[in-house]
């Protein structure tokens, strides 16, 4: 049983959740693109103020590890890393597609339909038609590796041929086009990575010492980050 501070910033959205004994009991959100290194330490600084806890009351850290945004991951894991490192407390990473399939399956109980006759495809946005994504059973269990992958009209088509697939995320979104003619393709609208969602599975992780090194650890990029052309006058 643990009290634990979630940092989810791997994507647009930027979110900070607390949880007791795996249950959220204090949240704050923002999808405001860009303002992640602005608000994070401010929303930890509320939810615990709104919990009646200090810093030195939490047990662990935990921090969406990726895949998703350079920028963001490193935003996210260098502030859990900075409380844990403070507080000589606990580090936790979670994985942002595996915490996503945890707010798909919620949107799906919460439209009606029984979550155990899906599997769930979460999709994060790694530009063009490349998304990161991984496919889970309905107890987070990993059925296909979290990869890189270029979408097409093929994409998917052994377990959609025998299976219910729900995907959502910003990645879901652009290759909807590409994937709406399968007959068992079911497209989840405004899911979200959240660290709400990272709760049960922060706890998890925690109860089976599942901790990283806060001297070493960093995010999952999945890919090499690669630097754009500036656009500052001067810097080219």
């Amino acid at each position: 049983m643990a009290t634990i501070l979630l940092i989810e910033t791997a994507t647009s959205v930027c979110s900070v959740a607390l949880c007791k004994e795996g249950k959220v009991v204090s949240f704050r959100e923002t999808q405001i693109k860009n303002s992640h290194s602005a608000v994070v330490t401010v929303f930890a600084d509320e939810v615990l103020r709104e919990a009646g806890l200090t810093f030195q009351e939490i047990d662990a850290f935990a921090v969406s590890m990726g895949p998703g945004s350079y920028t963001g991951l490193r935003i996210g894991v260098s502030t859990a890393k900075g409380f844990a490192y403070a507080t000589g407390k606990k580090l936790l990473a979670v994985n942002t597609l595996q915490s996503l399939s945890m707010g798909m399956m919620q949107a799906v109980k919460n439209s009606g339909k029984n979550p155990q006759e899906f599997l769930f495809c979460p999709m994060i946005d790694a530009r063009r038609m490349e998304v990161y994504a991984a496919v889970y059973d309905v107890h987070a269990k990993e059925i296909a590796p979290t990869k890189a992958m270029i979408i097409d009209e093929n994409s998917f088509d052994n377990l959609l041929k025998s299976n219910k697939i729900c995907f959502a995320g910003d990645g879901a979104a652009k290759c909807k086009p590409l994937l709406q003619h399968q007959p068992h393709a079911l497209f989840l609208e405004k899911v979200s990575p959240s660290a709400a969602n990272m709760a049960s599975l922060a706890e998890e992780r925690f109860n089976r010492g599942l901790f990283e090194d806060v001297a070493y650890f960093e995010p999952y990029y999945l890919k090499d980050f690669v630097a754009g052309v500036p656009k500052v006058k001067g810097l080219r």
